[in-house]
């Protein structure tokens, strides 16, 4: 585990998940260890994202919320999952609407149900005045057209979990999206694109995430906990490659992206 003087807020993690259920205390005194102060756990649907608000109740002022329905579950909206999702996002400590978007990658809800779920959950964004943490994957064409169907009354907004293209990066930056990069840009196999693309990135719009226990950095020296499971303690490492590849300061980058996520999600 790494430990440096910089502190860090990781912006997207699935605490709620199966993995973490015998010993999340463990993991955030661990992450906390490393550094990562903060940890906003993801809401997927209406369970998990009740289960992220319990979090953020037990582990006051450590863990925070999002409240949103997945692309993948996107079958599953309906006008009785607005409501729900309605009253968790007036909760203090939910501070998002998302996990929310288009993934026409796997296509678990067909491509109408996403966009229908998409377009609704950016109206309770909107309604409310919450930020959004939105996901995209495989579908950037249409999930750009949406957003620039409401880009004037849109809050602020994060492409989580970012693993694009150059021009990718130069739309957000024009709807002056925030974006969230992982532990993938580790990946010496997958991530030659994302590793170019990154350097385009305004310092003034970059966030950092694990997306644990998903994407754990490929290049780490040290085994985890649990095997092949990622966690929040390794954020200082995903600084550093992202560091690397922008060709900046790791203080600076660090200091820049734990500034513009407690700036984003009101911390």
């Amino acid at each position: 585990m790494i430990t440096d003087m910089n502190q860090y807020i990781d912006i997207g993690v699935n605490l709620t998940g199966s993995s973490f259920k015998k010993d999340v205390s463990a993991v955030i005194e661990r992450a906390q260890q490393a550094g990562v102060k903060k940890l906003v756990v993801t809401g997927t649907d209406v369970q998990h994202s009740e289960q992220a608000m319990l979090l953020a109740e037990q582990f006051d002022g450590i863990c925070y919320a999002t409240a949103g329905l997945h692309p993948h579950h996107a079958s599953d909206y309906s006008a009785d999952t607005g409501s729900e999702l309605r009253d968790m996002l007036q909760q203090e400590k939910v501070l998002a609407v998302g996990e929310c978007g288009l993934d026409f990658n796997r296509n678990f809800s067909p491509r109408k149900e996403q966009i229908r779920a998409f377009e609704a959950q950016l109206e309770i964004a909107i309604d409310l005045q919450k930020p959004l943490f939105l996901h995209q994957r495989d579908a950037h064409d249409d999930f750009v057209s949406i957003l620039r169907s409401c880009c004037d009354q849109l809050p602020r907004a994060v492409a989580h979990c970012f693993t694009g293209t150059i021009e990718e990066v130069n739309d957000y930056v024009i709807f002056d999206l925030y974006i969230g990069v992982t532990g993938w840009i580790c990946d010496e196999r997958r991530a030659q694109t994302l590793q170019q693309a990154v350097k385009h990135i305004p310092l003034d719009r970059l966030m950092l995430e694990t997306d644990a226990p998903y994407l754990l950095p490929r290049d780490l020296t040290e085994k985890p906990p649990e095997k092949n499971r990622n966690e929040p303690c390794y954020l200082p490492h995903i600084a550093e490659a992202v560091a690397h590849y922008m060709q900046v300061d790791v203080d600076c980058l660090s200091e820049s992206a734990y500034e513009n996520s407690r700036e984003f999600f009101g911390l």
